[in-house]
């Protein structure tokens, strides 16, 4: 039997009518994406805010332009990702998702927003994407303006959430901490401490916890959790119990993992959950 193919997008490119303008600084791209589908790789001079309406994706990418080390993002519909102009990245869609892309010209990206970070996407933002968006009769230029002023004001001031999976860089990481961390990965639920960790990958304990600081700007325990977060909400979103994500996320009791949910995310795991479809 051939093998199946997911599918994989060609990203904007300098011809594509949605491409963003001094004139028109902001542009929205709505488009229904199935599971499975996938961004390759890619760049732009413009800014761009990965975000869906319903649905989960995945968002990798470099921390800035020309950075070399990646974050893995999961991203539910409350969350966006801001992807500075010029940084790589890639999207993967975990669930079948209502994609809304919006393209920002340099022009108008914010102060100090030269890296990549995910966002809370506030209820008049989730108003205002699709309002720009206007699939029928064009916008009268004054309207658009308003409107991506607008937007780009909610973004500015949107709360920042620390919700990503930074990874050694493939090429020029310390490949004993990128295979830990890939290790981690693979199983969410093993909650082996970082000296047994490092014991597998022939490192102490010391050692792995100074390549998390150097390389990755955090500690393995702050790290995991991100981990856990993003291992579960997928989970989440397609309804499952909470107690079996939490016993899949490596937690003994239900109300240990939901206090560690809520502080990391402001809301309990019960208000993601079977959020894929809106």
């Amino acid at each position: 039997m051939p093998r199946l193919q997911r599918p994989r997008i060609t990203p904007v490119g300098d011809t594509d009518p949605f491409r963003p303008s001094r004139e028109r600084p902001v542009r929205v791209r709505a488009r229904s994406m199935a599971a499975d589908t996938h961004f390759e790789p890619h760049h732009h001079a413009w800014a761009q805010l990965a975000y869906s309406a319903s649905g989960m994706l995945q968002v990798i990418a470099a921390r800035g332009a020309g950075a070399l080390d990646e974050v893995t993002y999961i991203v539910p519909p409350s969350r966006a990702v801001w992807i500075a102009p010029g940084a790589r990245h890639a999207i993967h869609v975990l669930e079948a998702a209502e994609f809304r892309t919006l393209y920002m010209h340099a022009s108008v990206t914010p102060d100090g927003w030269e890296g990549c970070r995910m966002i809370v996407v506030s209820t008049l933002l989730r108003e205002l994407i699709p309002a720009l968006d206007a699939p029928g009769a064009p916008l009268a230029p004054g309207r658009e303006a308003a409107l991506a002023q607008l937007v780009m004001d909610e973004i500015t001031h949107a709360d920042t959430q620390p919700l990503g999976v930074p990874m050694p860089h493939p090429q020029n990481g310390d490949k004993r901490l990128r295979a830990l961390c890939e290790a981690v990965l693979r199983a969410p639920a093993d909650r082996a401490t970082l000296a047994g960790w490092a014991a597998g990958i022939g490192a102490s304990e010391r050692t792995v916890a100074r390549l998390f600081r150097d390389e990755l700007g955090t500690s393995y325990q702050q790290w995991r959790q991100q981990v856990v977060l993003a291992h579960a909400l997928p989970l989440l979103a397609r309804g499952t119990p909470v107690s079996l994500v939490a016993a899949a996320s490596g937690y003994a009791s239900d109300s240990a993992f939901t206090a560690m949910f809520k502080a990391a995310m402001g809301a309990p795991p019960s208000a993601f959950q079977g959020k894929q479809g809106g």
